[in-house]
């Protein structure tokens, strides 16, 4: 693959990420009451959402800034990591429910990736 197309797969991606991973951490804080409750029922204290929620949102804002997409990338791969374990030890639907989950993750692994330092070859 060029350094070219590289590069817009990437940005693609990151743009697709920022806007999942923003969304999603807004819509916690927008459902804070509901969202708390699920925390809590699964066994986490309740300030644990705001830390997902805020780490979310500022990794969602951390991967269209391109000198912190990598460090942005592996926080939320330790966020879905999290999350594909949850989906498929403690919410009702399984890993099923979990695809998502799972498509995040894996699509954060290729920016990863994509964005690793090269080399310049003689």
């Amino acid at each position: 693959m060029s350094v070219s197309t590289r590069n817009t797969v990437a940005w693609i991606l990151q743009a697709l990420l920022a806007f999942a991973f923003t969304a999603s951490g807004i819509s916690k804080f927008l459902h804070l009451d509901e969202a708390v409750k699920g925390f809590i029922s699964m066994g986490f204290p309740g300030w644990m959402l705001y830390l997902i929620a805020s780490a979310e949102v500022l990794g969602g804002i951390g991967l269209l800034l391109l000198r912190f997409v990598r460090p942005a990338a592996l926080g939320l791969i330790i966020i879905m990591i999290g999350a594909v374990y949850l989906h498929a030890t403690k919410i009702p639907g399984g890993l099923a429910k979990g695809v998502p989950a799972l498509v995040l993750l894996v699509l954060l692994v290729v920016v990863l990736v994509l964005r690793r330092p090269t080399t310049l070859a003689a």
